[in-house]
């Protein structure tokens, strides 16, 4: 049976400012989790709250504090996103990212990237330097270094852990297992990290003292993927969306179920026409139809009045919340508020 959680902050006063991440929603339980490992997650997810909250303290935007966000989580190992992103089928790191602006709808979103170091960063550099909204692949890469974005080798993506993942996962499937990545350091041993059942999408909302949400999400999918798949995060209304005229949602899990639901769009659409609470449009997509369809995962979510929400039927997901006068809340596990 599926676990649920779920997380109500009602505002009684609109904050100057607030925030929610998520690093991952899955298997993610007390029984298998070392006090280090623990420990290191908690850390990087009140880094990540921090780098926010400073950027909304100062003032800045809330795209400003998504695009922060994610750039710090697609730099740490411990997500599946930019560097310590997952492997396809074919050894290769792909990544996708979008985000969007809840004041003008203006959204940008890349998938399948492989050599830009901050995907998110080209997401938003397709919103505000180009006439479209998606770009993939060898294109998006090419876009990414005509407009200054930093390219890195495929290996900069490379991690011994993930690289692990891979080969298992291959080798239960019955799979060849692809020649090492060219560049990749020489083999070396690790300790593996228990939540390799985990949909390690990261992703940021946003509300800033202009009273504007935004959202962003950024992923490096699914292990030993095939075919040039691509999952929700990059879909706007299905794993990012962002309007002042209902919520920000930014969303991790199986994604293919996020598709067709049109996730985020859909928790937007309850609280904008329904008249929803945040929360109860957030458990009503997640914990009811989400659930009935077979899928799991989770989102973070907020309004531009200052509800805060998470909703995950999964056993855990790392998440954290902030706001103008409120101490920062970090929490992993299902039975944590």
């Amino acid at each position: 049976m599926l676990a649920l959680s779920v997380c109500a902050t009602p505002a009684l006063a609109k904050p100057q400012w607030a925030i929610a991440i998520h690093g991952g929603a899955g298997v993610i339980e007390r029984t298998d989790m070392s006090p280090e490992t623990e420990a290191a997650y908690r850390a990087a997810m009140a880094r990540a709250v921090a780098t926010g909250s400073a950027v909304l303290e100062r003032g800045g935007s809330s795209m400003d504090a998504v695009e922060a966000v994610i750039r710090e989580f697609e730099d740490d190992p411990l997500f599946n996103a930019g560097r310590g992103a997952v492997f396809t089928a074919e050894g290769r790191n792909e990544l996708d990212a979008a985000i969007m602006d809840g004041a003008t709808l203006k959204a940008g979103s890349v998938a399948g990237v492989t050599r830009t170091r901050h995907p998110v960063s080209l997401a938003r550099a397709v919103m505000e330097k180009s006439r479209h909204v998606m770009m993939i692949g060898a294109g998006a890469d090419a876009f990414a270094a005509s407009v200054g974005l930093e390219q890195v080798e495929p290996s900069w993506f490379f991690t011994e852990r993930r690289w692990a993942q891979l080969v298992k996962a291959l080798t239960d499937m019955g799979l060849p297992i692809p020649p090492r990545p060219t560049g990749a350091p020489a083999p070396h041993a690790f300790t593996p990290i228990p939540d390799d059942r985990k949909f390690g999408t990261v992703g940021v909302v946003a509300l800033d003292t202009a009273g504007n949400v935004a959202a962003g999400t950024s992923t490096g999918g699914m292990t030993a993927k095939r075919w040039g798949r691509v999952g929700d995060a990059p879909i706007i209304g299905a794993g990012t969306y962002a309007s002042n005229q209902s919520c920000a949602v930014s969303a991790t899990g199986s994604g293919e179920y996020f598709i067709r639901l049109t996730v985020a769009r859909e928790i937007c659409a309850l609280v904008q026409y329904k008249g929803l609470t945040l929360q109860a449009a957030a458990d009503e997509v997640i914990q009811t139809r989400l659930t009935a369809l077979g899928g799991d995962g989770g989102i973070v979510a907020l309004t531009p009045d200052g509800q805060i929400a998470w909703s995950f039927n999964s056993p855990g997901m790392y998440r954290a919340r902030a706001a103008a006068g409120e101490a920062p809340v970090i929490s992993i596990y299902k039975d944590e508020p």
